[in-house]
């Protein structure tokens, strides 16, 4: 239904349909930067890297997004003169420093395998949400990348990801406490693992 491609590989520019997706998808988290959604796009729409994000589409549109990298590649790569230039300089600082950290420099609580596959920023357009685009997504990347088991993280209260990820195959294997609970509404990072080997057993 849905074709499946890497962002480096669509023939158009594709970083500011992915990005506006990344804001629907996570806007939770970063609408403390700014509440204007269109803002927040421009802003974060530097960051994607195309070698590592997959994209469905439809009818041309672009419908669902997730990267795989082998936690050596990074997915996004920040760069504070774009975030200040659209954020401001005060909440452009904050939102390099924050993210940054989360997204660039933050190690996984585990070793990552020479043969592991890391699943991150899986988001869908509000439309298109429950009509499988993630699955599609994610089973593309299980069969076209060379990766024996897949890992990604996902918050204990993100039921309908969670829920996901287990239709998919993915079994938690470890949680870690979220220190600031109270502000971000999440109680435990969840940590799930996808070995391609024990599907076909």
């Amino acid at each position: 239904m849905f074709e499946i491609q890497l962002a480096s590989k669509y023939p158009d520019s594709t970083n500011d349909k992915i990005s506006k997706i990344f804001v629907d998808g996570f806007y939770e988290w970063l609408h403390y930067f700014s509440k204007d959604k269109k803002k927040l796009t421009n802003a974060f729409s530097h960051m994607f890297n195309p070698d590592v994000f997959y994209i469905a589409c439809l009818n041309g549109e672009i419908c669902g997004i997730s990267a795989c990298n082998d936690g050596k590649i990074k997915s996004v790569h920040l760069e504070k003169k774009e975030l200040k230039k659209h954020l401001g300089f005060v909440k452009g600082t904050i939102a390099y420093t924050i993210l940054k950290h989360e997204f660039e420099e933050k190690q996984y609580p585990f070793l990552i395998e020479p043969d592991m596959g890391c699943i991150e920023f899986v988001a869908t357009t509000p439309e298109y949400r429950g009509k499988g685009v993630a699955s599609e997504i994610i089973t593309n990347i299980f069969k076209t990348t060379p990766y024996t088991n897949y890992v990604l993280e996902v918050a204990d209260t993100n039921l309908n990801a969670v829920n996901l990820y287990t239709k998919l195959g993915f079994q938690e294997f470890k949680r870690i406490k979220e220190k600031h609970s109270n502000k971000s509404g999440i109680n435990y990072l969840v940590y799930m693992k996808y070995i391609k080997l024990r599907q076909h057993l």
